[in-house]
């Protein structure tokens, strides 16, 4: 059975694509990521999809586009925000080498600035980006055989800390 090198989870705007496709590119591997899965095969932006069908259209699509990804991929995937929140996907994850990359709500900010083409966090969204995090950081930290905090650093900073701590060698 095939199966991802390494496995990226964390909140929206934490890094998981850019450290993704960087992992990617030192480990010599492809990269996928689950929501731009989801977006060529919805052809319309994820913030459509809630807008338009609502959370748990979204989530089902989303439940699919891992499931085949873990079963397909062999290189760096990056899952999006809230893929964590299906227990069957949890399962699944278990049998793989998963990083949660962490941030604060400064950072969530400084990042993303918390607009609203992030469709959970249209309203008060350093309140929500709060709520969200309350929910998700332990499915995270469930899945996760490491932590990196990403926090005031650089996509190569983290990038190396995940190799670090899956003892990965570049290619």
């Amino acid at each position: 059975m095939s199966a991802p090198s390494v496995v990226l989870v964390g909140p929206m705007g934490v890094g998981k694509s850019t450290v993704g496709r960087l992992l990617a590119e030192r480990l010599q591997v492809g990269f996928r990521d689950t929501d731009e899965d989801i977006v060529a095969e919805q052809g319309r932006t994820i913030a459509d999809i809630f807008v338009e069908d609502g959370e748990e259209v979204f989530r089902a699509a989303e439940k699919q586009a891992v499931g085949r990804a873990l079963a397909e991929h062999t290189g760096v995937l990056a899952l999006g925000g809230g893929a964590v929140l299906d227990a069957g996907t949890r399962e699944l994850l278990a049998r793989h080498q998963v990083v949660y990359l962490s941030m604060d709500v400064e950072e969530a900010a400084r990042r993303t600035g918390l607009n609203a083409a992030r469709p959970l966090l249209a309203i008060n969204p350093r309140k929500q980006w709060r709520e969200l995090m309350e929910a998700r950081r332990h499915l995270y930290e469930e899945v996760a055989r490491s932590i990196v905090a990403t926090d005031d650093r650089t996509p190569e900073e983290v990038t190396q800390e995940v190799l670090d701590a899956l003892e990965l060698k570049e290619a």
